[in-house]
């Protein structure tokens, strides 16, 4: 089996999907997509096709370590986003060159069905989700302006009361996330988090920016909920700081971002030896969600997927959540087929990433 053709296509929301098809007629699927960086991407995919073309497509980890390896400077969320895309397409190929699920590749199932959660930041949004099936959500920090590095009484309690009424509302049986965005300050992030402590979130994601993990540290140890962190943090290496330095305990690495497939077993592996958790970080399409649950599937400390999209417009047969779970999928690979003509009206996007200021002195701040 030889790789023939590699094929990247914008779709909308904001997505880059990847074809790489073979002289077998097996083609496979991936997101190499960097948010906001989606032509980059692209051209970064073109640049590593040479090394691709001719090639047998089925030794997934010896592609993985040449394509990272032989580009000298290592590592960025570009190159390796575009690694993670390809990674995923080479197991698909192999799942479908050998008529199984990926999973079935990565030692067999260790659960039947994989948990979900969904984005909403209100009552009736999060009920209406309840209603399609889903039992977990993440939202933010309720705010009326951005946050400042220190910030006011009154916005601190804001923010807490608005998440009290998210749990009044939903009951304790609901299991709801806050995601910080790594757009709050140390300081202000504190007094957040003792202020939703009583209501007891499912977890507190990037508390600070992401890249402080001595920070991070400092707050878990600071309080009994757990600290979740990932999505801006690349391969074994990335992680292997967040562990040792007890940052979190709920891993959260971007099948898009962190490595693939190949990777982010190894991070998962890693995690366990700190008794750490790993819920997949997921905001983009419906690949990234089926490579997520390959993973899921495969992993003893998997605690519950992220997506936004489970696959209506785009796919064949899209996700289907039941009392909170997806079924683990069946067919080979990754198990998802593109509907190209349901796609046909998708294809193409400019999406920028937001552009945000201070409304009071026009400041940069972080979306």
């Amino acid at each position: 089996m030889k790789i023939t053709k590699v094929e990247t296509i914008l779709v909308k929301p904001r997505w880059l999907f990847l074809k790489i098809h073979t002289n077998a007629g097996i083609t496979g699927l991936g997101e190499p997509i960097t948010e906001g960086r989606a032509l980059t991407c692209a051209q970064a995919v073109k640049e590593i096709e040479p090394y691709l073309i001719g090639k047998d497509p089925r030794p997934v980890v010896h592609h993985w370590q040449a394509i990272y390896r032989h580009a000298f400077y290592r590592g960025g969320p570009i190159l390796t986003s575009v690694l993670s895309g390809i990674d995923m397409a080479l197991w698909d190929i192999k799942g479908k060159a050998l008529g199984v699920p990926v999973y079935e590749l990565l030692g067999g199932p260790t659960r039947k069905r994989v948990r979900v959660y969904a984005h909403a930041g209100t009552v009736p949004a999060m009920k209406a989700a309840m209603e399609k099936g889903f039992t977990a959500f993440k939202t933010g920090p309720a705010k009326r302006r951005p946050a400042r590095y220190a910030e006011s009484p009154a916005e601190v309690k804001y923010a807490v009361e608005q998440f009290a009424e998210l749990r009044r509302a939903l009951g304790d049986n609901v299991d709801i996330g806050i995601d910080f965005h790594g757009a709050i300050s140390p300081a202000t992030a504190k007094l957040l988090i003792k202020g939703y402590e009583p209501y007891n979130p499912m977890f507190i994601e990037e508390p600070v920016q992401c890249q402080n993990h001595d920070i991070m540290a400092e707050i878990a140890r600071g309080t009994h909920l757990p600290i979740a962190t990932g999505e801006r943090v690349f391969t074994k290496w990335g992680f292997r700081e967040v562990l040792e330095k007890k940052a979190a305990t709920i891993l959260q690495p971007d099948m898009c971002h962190a490595g693939g497939i190949t990777e982010v077993r190894l991070i998962a592996g890693m995690a366990e030896a700190y008794y750490a958790s790993v819920a997949p970080h997921n905001p983009l399409g419906p690949i990234s969600l089926a490579a997520g649950v390959q993973l899921a599937a495969s992993i003893p400390n998997f605690l519950i997927q992220e997506q936004v999209s489970l696959g209506e417009g785009y796919i064949k047969q899209p996700f289907r959540v039941r009392e909170g779970y997806l079924d683990l999928p069946t067919a080979p690979g990754l198990g998802i087929e593109l509907d190209d003509n349901l796609m046909a009206d998708k294809i193409g996007h400019d999406w920028r990433n937001p552009e945000t200021y201070d409304v009071d002195d026009g400041s940069v701040v972080d979306w």
